[in-house]
């Protein structure tokens, strides 16, 4: 009779679990008509922000407003569709400006716009080779320091707007020699210009103190824009700059594709997948903070892949998730993922129903709102902490920051992450120890008249047995250490015990330090015996050919001396303070 056969520990997720939208999830849960209001406010009120956001966004990458839109309407439709996050609102963010800007001055609009495919199908793939989990260990100070720089790029990119500067050329677009020119031309600056920028800044700063729930992005635009109008204003305007707005989505196309062109633009799209799959997830992670929910990482960024495909199709730029717009979606009181579905929708009504005012704001107020965008970005108590937390953490914080700042933003993420490895590198080999070992005699009660002996412990102890205990994970950045206390035994022993009960994982650099030992100690007539190993251990060792006759393997360090024909146990060695640690 055949039994059932019970099968223990984590289940392998299904591809269905692992890929089903949230709103697939939502709506098995049973969707309400008191749900579709919620998400309906929650969509509306997201909407108000995203508005004027997306188009300073666009504008400051070098897109036209009507883009950034574009993008927050597809992109962010289809990030709520079809990812895993309930709250997630996908849309254009102020993390691209730099990357987009750079794109577009070395490739051109049409560049930009391949680039964004490209990008979508790299973020899919990463999305169904399960790769989501990985793209979290980028290390906190990478995330600090590369918000921070971008923060400061987009600030100093809004200086001419802010303050209405002529300029007898393009402005350049490395920090070091934007600057210069700016100082330069402050002659020029216009007292109307930075009346409605500082006035847009004090509207968002004051509103958001006594008013938190308004909508403090979109009151500002709306009354600097009203002042410019009625006032007249000689400052420059959506509708003077770009002609206004369309009426209507564009017809979905791609620019014409070649191959040349597809190279050029790869390291574009594949930064742009980088640093949306960052972004997305740590967006994610912060809504499942403030929610008790979980999201679906890789389900996620192939939504967020989905997302920058179709918006390219459209004319509209990079897609990902935003931290900003996410939490106000979860503070609206959003049900799930129809409110970001909404919320595209209620964009899309103001295309059709309002473009025409959008030609009476203000380059001035827009760049009124990146720079509180900017200032919110630096996460300034981050920051300080980091740098005084220790001298590691603030390398990593500094080396990103500064990169990106002076360099660019690919390189400053893969320095950052490199340099962040090595120090955790260091931070694992220190916690890994070597303890050394000596047998000794039993102390046994004396059965003569004559009563105890003094008790000699360099006479009782047993030369031929050496023992060592290796403790934390037996890894390369340990390896050469605790390789140079095991090449420490000497002729004089005969056998030798490595003892990996507390060694949680080996890698193929440690196993290695154990073959050469083998091999080494196979010329002397030496018996290694391996106590304590679990069957991932043995399966690591055995893979680079350690195995019998090479070393011996027992269960326990008791079972080991047994075999040895040494009777006894643990109490049979004492610690040897001399070897007890490799560093």
């Amino acid at each position: 009779m055949a039994h059932p056969t019970t099968t223990f520990g984590p289940q392998e997720p299904s591809f269905s679990e692992l890929f089903t939208p949230k709103l697939v999830t939502v709506l098995r849960e049973g969707y309400r008509l008191e749900h579709l209001r919620a998400d309906a406010i929650a969509g509306l009120t997201v909407a108000i922000v995203a508005l004027p956001l997306s188009m300073a966004i666009a504008i400051a990458s070098g897109a036209s407003p009507a883009q950034g839109l574009y993008t927050a309407i597809i992109g962010g439709f289809l990030v709520s569709a079809l990812g895993g996050s309930r709250f997630q609102i996908g849309g254009p963010a102020g993390a691209f400006i730099v990357l987009v800007a750079a794109t577009v001055q070395a490739h051109g609009m049409d560049g930009l716009i391949l680039a964004t495919f490209i990008s979508g199908l790299i973020l899919a793939a990463i999305g169904f080779l399960r790769l989501g989990t990985y793209i979290k260990f980028i290390p906190y100070p990478v995330t600090v320091g590369f918000t921070a720089g971008i923060a400061v790029i987009i600030f100093a990119s809004q200086i001419k707007e802010l303050l209405g500067l002529t300029l007898a050329s393009a402005e350049p677009g490395a920090l070091l020699e934007k600057l210069p020119v700016l100082w330069n031309n402050l002659p020029t600056a216009n007292p109307a210009t930075i009346a409605l920028s500082a006035s847009t800044v004090a509207i968002i700063v004051a509103l958001k103190r006594l008013r938190p729930r308004w909508p403090g992005l979109l009151i500002a635009v709306t009354a600097t824009a009203a002042a410019a109008a009625l006032l007249a204003l000689p400052v420059s305007t959506i509708g003077r700059a770009f002609g206004g707005i369309p009426g209507s989505l564009p017809t979905p196309h791609l620019p014409q594709i070649t191959i040349e062109k597809m190279m050029a633009v790869m390291p574009s799209a594949f930064a742009f997948a980088l640093l949306g799959s960052i972004e997305s997830l740590l967006s994610a992670v912060v809504a499942d903070g403030m929610t008790g929910r979980r999201h679906r990482s890789n389900c996620e960024l192939v939504g967020q892949g989905v997302a920058n495909m179709g918006s390219a199709l459209f004319g509209g730029f990079c897609v990902t998730g935003t931290i900003a717009r996410t939490a106000t979606n979860v503070r609206s009181g959003a049900h799930g993922p129809v409110a970001g579905m909404l919320h595209a929708l209620f964009l899309l009504m103001f295309i059709v129903f309002a473009a025409p005012l959008a030609s009476f704001i203000p380059l001035a107020s827009l760049a009124g709102v990146l720079a509180v965008v900017a200032w919110n970005m630096f996460e300034k108590q981050a920051f300080w902490t980091l740098l005084k937390a220790s001298r590691g953490d603030a390398a990593v914080l500094l080396v990103t920051f500064l990169l990106t700042i002076f360099r660019d933003l690919t390189e400053a993420i893969i320095a950052g992450f490199a340099l962040g490895s090595v120090l955790f590198i260091h931070r694992m080999s220190q916690t890994t120890a070597v303890h050394a070992h000596a047998l000794v005699a039993e102390d046994e009660a004396d059965a003569t008249t004559g009563g105890r002996t003094a008790y000699d412990e360099a006479a009782a102890s047993d030369p031929d047995i050496m023992i060592y205990r290796i403790s934390g994970a037996f890894f390369f950045g340990a390896a050469a250490s605790i390789g140079a206390v095991l090449d420490r035994i000497s002729d004089r022993h005969r056998a030798l015990i490595i003892d990996l009960d507390a060694v949680p994982f080996i890698d193929s650099t440690a196993a290695n330090t154990i073959e050469n030992l083998g091999h080494k100690a196979g010329r002397r007539g030496l018996t290694i015996l391996l106590t304590g190993t679990t069957e991932a251990l043995r399966a690591e060792l055995f893979a680079q050919g350690i195995r019998p006759p090479m070393v011996q393997f027992e269960s326990t360090i008791e079972t080991a001396l047994a075999r040895l024909n040494l009777p006894g146990g643990t109490e049979r060695f004492n610690s040897v303070p001399a070897a007890a640690s490799p560093h």
